[in-house]
């Protein structure tokens, strides 16, 4: 890798960064619902609350990105804005990533500037940048999980030394503790590492990565049961470790999308039989890492960003599957090619590349419309100091700008629900909340569709609790679809019902979906 060469292009490529930033990134959007689960707990972190989801009451574990919390959190103690800890973080590390592949590229398989140029350019105009403006910290967990695929693909091609394995094992443990996947992922990484170099050659990396992730994550592990009271973070209990095969298909069907045409490549490192256990090496980490979403949900899954960190990956290693196959065909039929085939193969090759690098922009093309849940939070916010309670199905934008005290109706954020089987009335009339909030699949034109999904009985259940306690419906805000609402109900004895109930039904209320204005189909009886 020649410096003078690769500065210029790695200074480029910042460049082109920060110029798509400039022409797709929307500055003001507010976070996508699902982000700003984990923007509340970083925040209160942040005040010296510690991890909770309600101020003054019991640790919980909802933010499942631990290690982008805790960092984020940092951030925003040292000064910076909540919203600008979060976006900061997942832009650096966004293009601290592309910065890798390209120099993964060079460095590792010594591949042409162009192409690692290419493949760089690639990721940057793809959907990181998209994750950044929905502020998810998905480009954090990318960057670590490529720090470590560096290492290992290091010494699947150079072999081991102590030195690479004790690195290996850190980055490996790092990126487990940002999700808890990072354990499957960098576990898988380890495998491919003894498949390329065979077990007796990988003995020192399987020994640190076990001794760290034994003592260290083993440490951590106990702390965070100790800490929170459970040993798996609370999402998990809610939507992890059923066999799903739709969930493996929409898995892989993502995979596909994410990595696109670079997949295609691989299938020429298995032609060739020197490539062939390299091909094999570096494709089981993601190919294994893509099906172990058999038993772990595909919720919330916003632009495929759970296989999301499997594209900086295949980028850092797709050029050996393919670069024995040009320098054949150059040095048996470029020399001899006359300059009309010469023309259309160059044509041709351009071709390919726009098309590619076409298909990496239209992916880094994800957004989402303006949400009315952010504004209602924001109008909700103006009675944060009266000690009221929002109980909601929703627990980003309005628990977050809220800042009421919020009781999770699904259960990612409210270990009584997650291990009792559900919501129940008897459980909401124990909280008595002020306002109850919920997204549900019918409306008072709409009744509900039988047999319900576990969704549809929760909502069930916390409309007939309202309407059982006599609760006023302030609004129930239907969007582009009829049978699909946002139920506001507020509770009847509360001293700022008249107040909550004129306001609620008011407002001009953006529908998540498409940022139309949302009809109220609630009555305006008092």
């Amino acid at each position: 890798m020649g410096g003078r060469r690769d500065l210029p292009v790695l200074v480029s490529l910042i460049g082109a960064i920060f110029l798509f930033a400039l022409v797709k990134f929307n500055a003001s959007a507010a976070p996508f619902e699902d982000a700003a689960i984990l923007m509340r707990y970083a925040d209160h972190l942040a005040r010296g609350y510690g991890i909770v989801w309600n101020i003054g009451e019991a640790p919980i574990d909802g933010a499942t990105d631990f290690l982008f919390m805790v960092v984020a959190a940092i951030l925003v103690r040292l000064g910076a804005t909540l919203e600008v800890a979060t976006r900061g973080l997942g832009f650096v590390s966004h293009a601290l990533t592309v910065l890798l592949v390209y120099t993964s590229l060079r460095r590792l398989h010594n591949a042409p500037v162009i192409v690692a140029a290419i493949s760089a350019l690639f990721l940057a105009i793809g959907p990181g940048l998209a994750y950044v403006s929905a502020y998810f910290g998905t480009p954090f967990f990318a960057l670590a999980a490529s720090l470590t695929w560096y290492v290992a693909v290091l010494m699947i091609r150079s072999g081991e030394t102590q030195r690479r394995a004790i690195l290996f094992a850190a980055l490996s443990l790092f990126t487990a503790l940002i999700r808890p996947d990072g354990v499957l992922l960098t576990g898988f990484m380890l495998v491919a590492i003894i498949v390329a170099r065979g077990p007796r050659s990988a003995r020192r990396a399987i020994a640190y990565f076990t001794a760290l992730f034994v003592s260290i994550g083993g440490l951590y592990f106990l702390w965070r049961w100790n800490y929170f009271g459970y040993p798996l973070p609370n999402p998990f209990y809610r939507k992890g470790g059923v066999f799903s095969t739709l969930n493996l298909q929409r898995s892989l069907t993502d995979t596909i999308k994410v990595c696109g045409p670079i997949l295609a490549v691989f299938l020429l490192g298995f032609v060739n039989s020197r490539t062939r256990r390299q091909a094999a090496a570096y494709m089981l980490p993601v190919l294994c890492f893509a099906g172990s979403f058999v038993i772990l949900s595909d919720e919330l899954n916003f632009a495929s960003r759970y296989q999301y960190v499997l594209l900086p990956m295949v980028l850092m290693t797709w050029w050996p599957m393919i670069a024995w196959l040009i320098t054949t065909a150059r040095r048996e039929r470029w020399s001899a090619m006359r300059p009309l085939p010469k023309a259309a193969t160059l044509v041709g090759t351009s071709m390919l590349v726009f098309g590619f690098l076409l298909y990496g922009f239209r992916l880094g093309l994800a957004s989402y419309p303006h949400d009315g849940r952010y504004d209602m939070a924001l109008m909700l916010s103006e009675y944060q100091t009266e000690n009221l309670t929002l109980a909601t199905s929703e627990a980003g934008l309005l628990p977050l700008y809220s800042r009421w005290r919020t009781i999770d109706l699904w259960g990612l954020n409210d270990p009584w629900i997650t291990h009792n089987g559900g919501l129940t009335e008897q459980y909401l009339d124990s909280v008595k909340p002020d306002l109850i909030m919920f997204h549900a699949y019918f409306t008072p034109m709409v009744p509900p569709i039988e047999p319900p999904t576990e969704w549809g009985t929760m909502t069930m259940i916390a409309n007939q609790y309202a309407v059982g306690h006599n609760y006023v419906l302030a609004a129930a805000f239907v969007g582009n679809v009829p049978s699909e609402s946002h139920y506001y109900y507020v509770r009847p004895d509360s001293k700022l019902r008249g107040e909550l109930v004129q306001r609620i039904r008011s407002f001009d209320y953006a529908w998540w979906g498409t940022g139309t204005s949302a009809r109220n189909e609630a009555s305006t009886s008092p």
